[in-house]
Parts: C-alpha cells; sequence; structure tokens
C-alpha cells in the first residue's frame, strides 16, 4: 500500500506540471491583463509598455511561466527602460507557495484565496453530505422496490430534476420561495448573501442562507447519483451471492446493507471521488446566483477582470484537488471491495 501511494504521488508530478503549462498558455490566449488596470479610463501607451515591463508580460511566454513556476529572485529586468536592469520584486514562485498578488487588489492570491476557501467548504460540505445521504437511500430502495409506485414516480422526477439547468433551477426556487411566499405572507427564505448585517454572522442566519444555495445544487446530483446506485444496486441483487444469503434465511435489510451496498457503491465512490475537489473551486454559478462569497463567486470576478494570477491560483488549486483525492478514492476501493488488492 505504501509503494503504490508513493509510486502515485511521483506519477502525479509530471501530471501537475503539465497542468500548469496548459492552464498558462490558455490564460496567455485569454485576453490583456494590463487592459482591467485603467478600469474606466484606459492607460496611456506609455503606461502600458511601463506596467508590462514592470509585471514581467514584455517577457517571452516561456520566461514567464519559469518566473511564475519558480520565482524571478534568479533574474533582472529593465522595468524603466533606461537600459538598465533592476532586479524586480522577490517572487518565491508557485513550487515555494507563492501564487503572486491580485493585479486589481494588490494583495497576495493566497490570501485571497484562503478568505473565501472556508465559506465554499461550509456550503458545499453540507451539499456533498446531503447528495451522498438521499442519492443512497432514494437509489437502494428503488432497486429495492423495482417498478413499485415510488420507483416509477422518482424515475420520473429524476429524470426531471437531472434535465433541469442550475441557473433555471435556482430561480425558480428564489422565486417561488422568497418572492411568491413574501407575497403570500408566508416565511420566506433569503436569497442573497452569507446572513443578514443587520442580525450578524450567526449559525442561525448562516443555515437560513445555505438552504436555496443547498437544494438548487443537491438536486440536479441527487436526480443523476441516484439512478447509478439504483442500477448498481440491481446488479448486486440479481448475483449468485446475494441469493445464496437470502437462501440462508438473512434477513432482508442485513443483505441489502451489509452485502450489496457495499459492493454497488464502487461507481458511486468513483462519482464522489470527481466531485469533491472542485468543492474547492466552488460551484460558480450558483454562488453567483445568491451571491455567496466563495470561491466560485471570486473566480467569476476575477474572470470579468481578467486577474490572471487569482484565476491560476484557483485552477491549480483544483487540479491538485484532482489528483489527491483520486488518489484517495482508489485506496477506498480496497476497502469497499476485498476483492480489489493494491499492490
Amino acid at each position: 500500500m505504501v509503494n503504490y501511494i508513493i509510486r502515485r504521488i511521483l506519477q502525479s508530478i509530471p501530471q501537475l506540471f503539465l497542468i500548469s503549462l496548459v492552464l498558462f498558455l490558455l490564460m496567455q490566449a485569454f485576453g490583456d491583463p494590463i487592459a482591467s488596470l485603467g478600469v474606466r479610463t484606459p492607460p496611456k501607451p506609455a503606461d502600458r509598455e511601463r506596467l508590462r515591463r514592470q509585471l514581467g508580460l514584455d517577457q517571452p511566454v516561456y520566461v514567464q511561466y519559469v518566473v511564475w513556476l519558480a520565482g524571478n529572485d534568479w533574474m533582472k529586468i529593465d522595468m524603466d527602460g533606461d537600459g538598465v536592469p533592476e532586479t524586480p520584486g522577490k517572487r518565491l514562485g508557485v513550487l515555494r507557495g507563492d501564487f503572486g498578488n491580485s493585479l486589481i487588489n494588490k494583495r497576495p492570491v493566497s490570501e485571497l484565496v484562503t478568505e473565501r476557501l472556508p465559506n465554499t467548504l461550509l456550503l458545499m460540505g453540507v451539499v456533498e453530505i446531503v447528495i451522498i445521504v438521499f442519492s443512497l437511500a432514494f437509489g437502494v430502495y428503488s432497486a429495492v422496490r423495482q417498478y413499485s409506485l415510488f420507483d416509477n414516480l422518482f424515475t420520473g422526477f429524476s429524470f426531471i430534476g437531472y434535465a433541469m439547468p442550475i441557473p433555471l433551477l435556482a430561480l425558480l426556487l428564489m422565486y417561488l420561495f422568497s418572492i411568491n411566499f413574501k407575497e403570500w405572507g408566508l416565511p420566506y427564505l433569503p436569497t442573497v448573501g452569507m446572513f443578514d448585517p443587520q442580525v450578524g454572522r450567526t449559525p442561525g442566519q448562516i443555515a437560513l442562507h445555505m438552504i436555496l444555495p443547498v437544494v438548487s445544487l443537491s438536486i440536479i446530483s441527487i436526480a443523476g447519483y441516484s439512478r447509478y446506485v439504483r442500477s448498481s444496486m440491481l446488479e448486486v441483487l440479481g448475483l449468485d451471492y446475494i441469493r445464496t444469503a437470502r437462501a440462508k434465511g438473512l434477513q432482508k435489510h442485513i443483505v441489502v446493507i451489509r452485502h450489496a451496498l457495499r459492493n454497488a457503491t464502487l461507481p458511486f465512490v468513483t462519482l464522489i471521488g470527481l466531485d469533491i475537489p472542485f468543492l474547492l473551486a466552488g460551484a460558480v454559478l450558483t454562488e453567483t446566483i445568491f451571491a455567496w462569497p466563495g470561491t466560485g463567486r471570486l473566480f467569476v470576478t476575477s474572470i470579468s477582470q481578467s486577474d490572471f494570477p487569482v484565476l491560476m491560483g484557483i485552477l491549480m488549486m483544483t487540479g491538485l484537488a484532482v489528483v489527491f483525492f483520486q488518489l484517495v478514492t482508489d485506496i477506498a476501493y480496497s476497502f469497499l471491495d476485498p476483492r480489489i488488492r493494491i499492490a
């Protein structure tokens, strides 16, 4: 097991380098970050050239990538255009945990991300728990009660829920449970923010503001994941060892939970392993619609402002999480299914 983990970590190093290179090249084709620095007043041509030299944007792409990756304490550039190279502001580079400073806020990228990350983890952690619990519950019950009234109704609703775009679903929930409920004189749910500024950041306020975002994100995933659980359960329930367990006189719930569910959850574990890393990036659309102050909303704001250091910081964090949680998923297989051995 230890050798397998070490080997996978070593394999992930070139993967992360490749991911960083592709992302960096995509950012180069995204636009000109200097254009966003003037806000309403575009910078003058002379100022643009000076800023490009100071930020190192006049260097070749491969030099910019090496500086972003390994820092700039090894180079000198002509920042003021007088023909004399100067040492730029010291940057340690991504390899030493320095993602640079935001072009807009002038603050370290790591500081901006860590401010928003707890809010995203709180929201997405609750979403993931809701998805896992209800997907397993609905999927297993539909498989055990195959072709029952519940199974047929839930199948129909799951197709509808899976086909609903998140923005449309979020707006419908806001219109019903906030606007309409308020007009009808019923208790209504808040639609924006993390808490009411007049009340303060209390657990009750945070829980109340989380209801609509959690429901919006959960419905689509539950509709899709529960179908995977149902299909896997039906396949496992028809295997010989399940019939043998039933023939021995074991109770039905023991057969389903202890013997069938463990093997039926392997595809589900794969889906969750792929889904968890994106908790760090946040649900971009949902956080934007509900004005939730997380990394997803920060990502959208950075795109509109062409704030490339922040974009690269969030994307690299997501890429690292994908590699890590794929390793965790592979290890989890060996515990769920004894037939799988990691050598």
